[in-house]
């Protein structure tokens, strides 16, 4: 079981201090969000791509590969790799690069994004999300696996005999989850290849998710990659804590009534119930992620917790971290109980290597 922190990068206004940090602030400060996420332990920092405001991370490879000299163990993700306006030339060699300069830890999160305007920017129409996350993918998997690739599809220029450079370490390409909050499409996209599934699940109640990984576990099955209960499922969620529930509640609050997806909407309460906002003490934390086996239909691979949005200072957010790596402590413990020994971990560089060289 992994767990991390995985965060969107937004710059936006602290509701209590009506103070808003500097792009350079904050992606500074989320370079140190790393290091420190390692440092207590963690197995995972993962950041998102977005190309416009109010967020900054326009190239994750670039704050990744920072965060690979300055580490030593954790894994590097992306949050969300825009499979749909990227080029997956460019995603090809980008994350390969990567992969060298940091050892094998590296994988990435496919997703389509939330920005609807960014289709254009990139020459794309939103209409085509769909259709560009299956072709861009068949093309990638292609360039990481074949040394010279022919290809002709609806969405770019044909390739003839190219080969991307660098090739994967090791000849093992990054793994790659499908991240999706809605579409069910993404989820029967990552169970074609035997790819890993991230329900983004922070804002929608268990009823949802569980549809959503039913749908992959059980597709994942019928594709004959194993059985539902050995998928590669990935969860995510928001997190606040105090010592004591009253004052994480007392505290958050300002930050998620100002939120431009939970404000004006259900309160702080109705929403800790339904969904996976996780705001209490460390041990209200560790009941409730418990709980998302059964949003997971099952035991899962990899956990991650956002942190660091909504304007919450730099101060507060290592804070978070540094109780992060105690409550993680305790549910490794917690999730190893009762875990079938079928169920696998989460692939990582070393793990795909070392199945690859048992192979007769």
């Amino acid at each position: 079981m992994q767990f991390g922190i995985f965060g969107v990068g937004d710059v936006v206004v602290d509701p209590t201090t009506g103070r808003q940090d500097t792009e350079h602030d904050r992606i500074k400060a989320v370079l140190e969000y790393a290091e420190s996420a390692e440092r207590v332990g963690l197995d995972v920092f993962a950041i998102g791509e977005h190309h416009n405001p109010p967020f900054m991370p326009s190239s994750p490879t670039t704050l990744l590969g920072h965060v690979a000299a300055r580490t030593n163990r954790i894994v590097l993700s992306t949050s969300t790799t825009l499979i749909t306006t990227n080029d997956p030339v460019k995603i090809a060699e980008d994350y390969a690069m990567l992969q060298h300069v940091a050892d094998g830890r590296v994988d990435l999160m496919m997703g389509r994004g939330n920005t609807g305007p960014v289709y254009p920017w990139f020459g794309k129409d939103i209409r085509d999300g769909i259709a560009l996350a299956v072709e861009n993918y068949a093309l990638l998997r292609r360039l990481w696996r074949e040394d010279a690739v022919d290809w002709e599809g609806r969405f770019r220029t044909p390739l003839r005999s190219f080969t991307s450079t660098p090739r994967p370490l090791d000849g093992i390409p990054p793994f790659v989850w499908h991240g999706s909050i809605r579409s069910p499409e993404i989820a029967e996209q990552a169970a074609y290849y035997g790819d890993g599934f991230f329900q983004n699940n922070v804002l929608w109640p268990k009823e949802h998710v569980q549809r959503m990984v039913g749908l992959y576990r059980g597709r994942y099955e019928h594709h004959g990659h194993g059985p539902a209960d050995q998928a590669i499922v990935g969860l995510g969620a928001q997190l606040f804590m105090r010592a004591n529930s009253q004052d994480a509640i007392r505290e958050f609050r300002p930050y998620f009534d100002h939120s431009p997806a939970w404000g004006n909407g259900p309160s702080l309460e109705e929403t800790t119930a339904r969904t996976a906002l996780l705001v209490g003490s460390p041990q209200q934390v560790v009941e409730r992620v418990l709980e998302f086996r059964e949003h997971a239909e099952g035991d899962y691979q990899r956990q991650l917790f956002a942190v660091d949005a909504l304007g919450l200072p730099r101060g507060t957010v290592l804070q978070q971290i540094e109780m992060l790596g105690e409550v993680v402590q305790v549910l490794r413990k917690e999730f190893e109980v009762g875990r079938p020994a079928r169920v696998p971990e989460a692939p990582t560089h070393a793990s795909l290597k070392a199945a690859r060289e048992s192979r007769p």
